[in-house]
């Protein structure tokens, strides 16, 4: 008896082998064993050419399948030639002995079918889909020997089947490794429940499955967001901006946005201002930007704007006009999150009008307003809102006029109770129109 049950055992343990196998070599990354036979790894170099083959894994997947199939039959054979007669005596003493060889069969083929499935398949199975590389490589040697064994087997098996999809009209299938978005998402969700991905990593692998369906439109800046500066503001306003603005790319319009004309680069500026001075106009400054229609893919977008070498391109509509802009921050954030983006900021950009006073946002830094109101404000860690604010005493009203530290204010507009944005006349404004007019 105690033979009859190791043979068993080794039975349901070559069960296991060969669902182990099947399994192990679907699950495997190539990409891995790519690597493991550049580190010199000799199994690995055995393995590689079979899972990049479709037909050597066929052949490969029908050995187990073989292997799979003679085990269990050979296995209820023998429990029927050598467990049955031994336990179908013990039930003839309450029973005939046709009834007790019957129910001692279908007893032991019961049980041996839960001891199979559960040491045979499952336990293998879920031990090859959690370590599928670490199973494959402990079981390509003797499952290449197997399948040299087996190979006139499977030949004329795979014959047999060739010839019922022909009469059939079936396409010829392959165990190739390809999955769904959805069943890719699926083992993403798998791997994170088993351990194996932190939560933000199935985050991130979520996004980059789903970029595709994401489109130009729905990651730009709307064009009313956008921070620009006209084409025709003076040169030296044009390096007040580059000194102030916490922006480093700008889009350049001509009268409105529905004209942008280009980007423009502050260290551009900043160049130009070294070798230069103050000459030349905003034109000669202004880089050209790419368009992209607003129905582009994300991923597309990427690429597009990689081949490129270009950070940001105008989204436009079926008509050609301009709806927004995108930048590579834009479709980053589609796959790590929020990045900071800075054409998303909704503020204005200091601005010197036509009477040759300045319009400032409210939320300018104190520090970066110095340089249009010719240093006259002091230095203070606060927004030009908050010093205003602060220099009143309250939150005034769109439309009043006062002196803030002797320099003419007018209140342009308030927000929720909050200040948007002044207008100031500079001092010395004399002096700066009459060099502008010079």
């Amino acid at each position: 008896m105690t033979a009859a049950a190791g043979v068993i055992l080794l039975l349901i343990a070559l069960t296991a082998f060969f669902v182990a196998a099947e399994y192990g070599a679907v699950g495997v990354r190539r990409s891995r064993l790519r690597r493991m036979c550049e580190d010199g790894h000799v199994t690995a170099a055995r393995l590689l050419p079979v899972v990049e083959n479709p037909q050597r894994l066929n052949r490969y997947i029908a050995s187990s399948q073989v292997g799979i199939t003679l085990s269990g039959m050979v296995l209820g054979a023998y429990a029927e030639a050598m467990i049955t007669p031994r336990v179908a005596p013990l039930l003839q003493r309450w029973m005939e002995a046709d009834t007790a060889e019957s129910i001692a069969a279908t007893s032991i083929l019961l049980a041996l079918t839960m001891l199979s499935v559960a040491f045979g398949e499952i336990v293998p199975k879920m031990f090859a889909l959690r370590y599928p590389t670490e199973t494959a490589l402990a079981t390509t040697r003797l499952m290449l020997w197997s399948g040299r064994v087996f190979s006139w087997f499977i030949v004329i098996v795979d014959g047999s089947a060739a010839l019922l999809r022909s009469l059939a009209g079936l396409p010829t299938a392959t165990h190739r490794h390809i999955h769904s978005p959805d069943e890719i998402a699926l083992l993403i969700a798998e791997s994170r429940d088993g351990g194996l991905l932190e939560p933000q990593e199935q985050v991130r692998l979520h996004r980059a499955l789903r970029l595709g369906l994401r489109n130009a439109r729905q990651l730009m800046v709307p064009r009313a967001r956008l921070a620009a500066i006209e084409i025709s503001t003076p040169q030296a306003d044009v390096f007040r901006v580059a000194a102030t603005s916490p922006y480093s790319r700008l889009p350049v319009y001509r009268q409105t946005m529905d004209d942008i004309v280009g980007i423009l680069h502050t260290k551009d500026v900043v160049m130009h201002f070294v070798q230069r001075g103050r000459t030349g106009t905003l034109a000669a400054l202004v880089r050209p930007i790419l368009r992209v229609p607003d129905v582009m893919a994300a991923d597309r977008l990427l690429e597009f704007l990689r081949e490129r070498r270009s950070h940001q391109a105008l989204v436009v509509d079926n008509a050609g006009s301009v709806v927004g802009l995108i930048t590579l921050e834009d479709v980053l954030g589609e796959l790590l999150g929020s990045v900071p983006d800075e054409f998303k900021a909704p503020r204005l950009l200091p601005l010197r009008l036509n009477d040759g006073r300045v319009r400032l946002p409210a939320d300018l830094p104190l520090e970066r307003a110095r340089v249009w109101v010719e240093g006259a404000w002091p230095v203070d860690n606060l927004s030009v809102g908050d010093f205003v604010i602060r220099e009143v005493g309250r939150v005034p009203e769109p439309g009043e006029r006062f002196d803030v530290w002797e320099l003419p204010v007018e209140v342009e507009s308030v927000e929720e109770r909050k200040l948007a944005s002044i207008i100031v006349a500079p001092p010395r404004f004399d002096e700066d129109e009459e060099g502008r007019q010079e």
